[in-house]
């Protein structure tokens, strides 16, 4: 078969329109946008957990050096890293570090997710559509009798937009799908790399917090009765 005669204009605007517009009325379009949001990223530079311990390689010699009492934030470009170092050194404590990475990491998860089962449901109507176009072409064959070309037309619609349907969402759709899942594993395993390295190397020179020990109750002994 010639590659021209895979080429069906029709078919192609059944089987993409179709999917398209019943992935809208389906997921909504803020789900949509986060789906767009999450396609885009793939497109950027993956994060590096080198060039993020390289860009906080300062703040963490100086917190060392000085103490964390009388260093300076420093930023570093990074939203999450930047404000969890300025906690930080506001509260002279790891723990709102770690609290603001695992609240960026559950929002990222979170667009991962929708962005995924977003994709996911356009992968299964993909196939419907085309089915949807075997029944278009179907119904256009003439009711007063067969005509050779016509029914020759309308096999070649019936199989392409199955076709159509088949590779959209197999060979499109749910790769994304799969694309958009590893990355975001990937950046949430560099991102926790970078935060154990954070904790590891200013554990210490975190100031040491004495907490009073509250006075045990003693217990009273039974008298006889």
């Amino acid at each position: 078969m010639e590659l021209p005669h895979l080429i069906d204009g029709i078919s192609a605007s059944i089987v993409l329109g179709g999917t398209a517009l019943a992935t809208v009325l389906r997921a909504g379009w803020r789900e949509l946008a986060v789906t767009g949001n999450a396609l885009g990223h793939l497109l950027q530079p993956r994060f590096s957990a080198d060039q993020a311990k390289a860009d906080l390689a300062g703040q963490v010699t100086a917190i060392r050096r000085d103490g964390v009492l009388r260093v300076t934030p420093r930023a570093t470009g990074d939203r999450e890293f930047d404000e969890g170092t300025d906690a930080l050194i506001r509260e002279r404590s790891l723990d709102p570090l770690i609290a603001r990475h695992n609240a960026y990491r559950r929002q990222r998860m979170a667009a991962a997710n929708t962005a995924v089962r977003t994709l996911a449901q356009a992968a299964e109507l993909g196939p419907v559509f085309g089915m949807v176009g075997t029944l278009v072409s179907l119904s256009s064959l003439p009711t007063t009798g067969l005509d050779g070309s016509a029914l020759n037309g309308a096999i070649s619609m019936a199989v392409m937009t199955t076709l159509y349907g088949l590779l959209l969402a197999n060979l499109v759709i749910a790769p994304l799908a799969r694309m958009v899942e590893r990355h975001a594993q990937a950046e949430e395993q560099a991102r926790q790399e970078v935060i154990d390295w954070l904790t590891a190397q200013l554990e210490t020179a975190m100031p040491v917090r004495v907490h009073a020990l509250r006075p045990q109750a003693i217990p009273r002994e039974r008298v006889p009765v």
